[in-house]
């Protein structure tokens, strides 16, 4: 394994730690499939709880939970909405047209911010043979492409009022929700109750080795769990797994705000050293998105100009990369991080 002095790829690098290890060697496990597993069963209906909804769902991925809830609410021909940028359209790989023939169309943000008239306008129903149907909203909060951007509530309780009036369910992608709520202070379950159903992954900022939950009402993950299986999700022993993240909530959840102070320190380094790099201001949780091309790089010179000093990073497009603060990334390895990427966008960049 590669050795950086800071390795910022994302936050689905972290390692279990001994702790989380000694946890998972204890759980006592069942079959799951057989709704068997206390320890499976027991994660579920505590993330359940915390979100404000009646029962969840362990599965392996967030790409899977997110599949999993959409296909509850959205038919084969019917249209899931959602940004431009949202995990859900960029980065499932067109698996709800895949899996479920699902259609989709977006709207455009600015670093993922929702606002009530970008899914409103695109909303369509009541239009017979003629259109397409929208069945489905999905909001991701925190945004990852739009580089950890925290959803406003109020903005969030004003698509769900005008989706609920026509009868358009409400998805939340909340992989990285955990931050959103240590951001804002909003609880877990007032951000949870908004939606039909909401999924949270446990194996970014919380460091779990693998899983995330789906939650929603009672009937309707009895019905995702016959998709998972139907899916070839079924699993088995889980519970060692599942044992991960009753630890990760434990233990992990409070601590994300190191990750945010150190993401914050860094981009406002970033923002002195290379003015229109990155506005420090809006760096809320613990990515940041670097508009390198500022200071005259493409992604991928940049990128590969930091790995010479030990820091890996994310190209996300032609001229930005992203940096993403987790639980094996301390203070030494943000300094090193500092130091390494405002000399770079202090240099002069490699002629092309």
């Amino acid at each position: 394994m590669t050795a950086y002095v800071a390795d910022l790829l994302s936050d689905t690098l972290t390692r279990p730690t001994r702790a989380m290890r000694d946890a998972m060697a204890s759980a006592e496990v069942g079959d799951d499939v057989f709704g068997e597993d206390p320890t499976v069963r027991a994660l579920e209906q505590r993330v359940a709880g915390l979100l404000g909804h009646e029962d969840g769902l362990f599965t392996p991925t967030g790409s899977l939970a997110n599949q999993l809830g959409m296909r509850l609410h959205v038919a084969p021909g019917q249209e899931v909405v959602a940004d431009q940028n949202a995990h859900v359209v960029r980065a499932e790989l067109g698996a709800a047209a895949a899996f479920s023939g699902i259609t989709s169309r977006t709207w455009p943000s600015v670093r993922g911010r929702l606002e009530p008239s970008g899914p409103m306008s695109l909303v369509t129903t009541g239009v017979g043979p003629y259109q397409v149907e929208t069945a489905l909203v999905v909001v991701e909060n925190t945004h990852n492409f739009g580089g950890g951007t925290v959803q406003p509530l109020e903005a969030i309780r004003d698509v769900r009022a005008a989706t609920s009036a026509v009868g358009v369910a409400m998805h939340l992608d909340g992989a990285r929700l955990w931050n959103a709520h240590v951001a804002s202070g909003v609880s877990l379950a007032d951000y949870g109750r908004e939606f039909d159903t909401v999924s949270v992954c446990l194996s970014k900022g919380l460091g779990a080795p693998v899983g995330s939950v789906l939650v929603g009402s009672a009937a309707r993950m009895a019905e995702a769990r016959v998709w998972r299986k139907r899916y070839g999700a079924g699993m088995r022993q889980v519970g060692i797994l599942a044992a991960a993240g009753l630890h990760a909530l434990d233990h992990h959840l409070e601590r994300l705000a190191d990750d945010h102070a150190r993401a914050a320190r860094f981009a406002a380094a970033c923002a002195e050293a290379a003015p229109g790099s990155v506005v420090a201001s809006t760096v809320e949780t613990n990515i940041v998105v670097l508009d390198v091309g500022a200071a005259g790089w493409t992604a991928a010179a940049f990128v590969a100009a930091l790995l010479e000093h030990g820091v890996r990073t994310y190209a996300v497009g032609p001229a930005a990369v992203r940096l993403v603060w987790h639980l094996d990334v301390d203070d030494a390895g943000t300094e090193a991080a500092v130091d390494a990427a405002t000399a770079v966008l202090r240099a002069v960049p490699p002629t092309p």
